[in-house]
């Protein structure tokens, strides 16, 4: 029942190369920084990862695009990320751009064993009709795009709406982070953390949380638990300089007044 790991290379020792990885955070909030080091360390490669975003130039997924680690992104934000921008105009990564909120059922539902849902969302664009570029090649030309899914009319509040197919997400390892947890594995998430770590928890075969405090079983009063520990496999605790990172994405200033 114990699910603490000693280290965080011990506990991503069989994330292998060509797996497929959904990570939690929104932005720079909630991100688990110490796995990703250590899948950065431990040098596996080819790597699908499904996130909102790829943190950002040097910090949190941008530490494991910047080495090539990465080959396919399913995300919905390219954000302050340069590298992430250049690799995938470059022909260098494959990107599959979903809306943020299809994104999130996708792996809700990958959690939950449903298999594809309908959705607005998309119908009558690229998103639906296909066509959008996944792949370019060095010179600009395009060599993946992606393909048209199928859609279906409902009587919804009296009239026919198009609705498009989406697919389930259900991914090889899933990483979060959290602001508590227990020897069991259950989690407490708090602000940016409860984004997307719910759906992230509950998608990936084997679920490796980082909490910055790990208490005892019995002491997460049990209304308080996000995640129960039935979806967690592995849990690390985070070091104190690694709960300090606390990096700005954009940062926007104005001339102080004069006194």
């Amino acid at each position: 029942m114990d699910k603490v790991y000693a280290s965080a290379s011990e506990v991503v020792a069989d994330v292998p190369s060509g797996a497929s990885i959904a990570v939690g955070g929104f932005g720079l909030v909630g991100v688990p920084v110490t796995l990703i080091r250590a899948i950065r360390d431990l040098g596996s490669k080819d790597l699908e990862v499904v996130s909102n975003n790829c943190g950002v130039d040097g910090w949190g997924l941008g530490e494991i695009l910047s080495t090539g680690q990465i080959s396919r992104m399913i995300a919905s934000y390219v954000g302050e990320n340069h590298e992430f921008a250049r690799r995938y105009l470059g022909g260098e990564l494959e990107l599959e751009f979903t809306p943020q909120g299809t994104l999130a059922e996708r792996m809700r539902c990958g959690g939950a064993g449903i298999p594809g849902f309908y959705t607005a969302s998309g119908v009558g664009t690229v998103m639906a009709d296909g066509g959008l570029p996944w792949k370019y090649d060095s010179t600009g030309k395009v060599l993946v795009e992606s393909p048209a899914k199928e859609t279906r009319r409902f009587d919804r509040f009296g009239e026919g709406l198009q609705y498009v197919l989406e697919e389930a997400i259900v991914t090889d390892f899933s990483l979060v982070r959290a602001s508590k947890g227990d020897r069991y594995g259950n989690l407490v998430f708090k602000k940016g953390e409860r984004a997307f770590s719910h759906v992230v928890a509950t998608c990936g075969r084997v679920t490796i949380a980082e909490v910055e405090e790990l208490v005892e079983p019995g002491e997460i009063d049990p209304d308080d638990v996000d995640i129960p520990g039935i979806f967690v496999h592995r849990v690390i605790v985070q070091t104190e300089e690694v709960r300090n990172e606390l990096p700005i994405e954009k940062r926007m200033t104005r001339p102080r007044e004069a006194a």
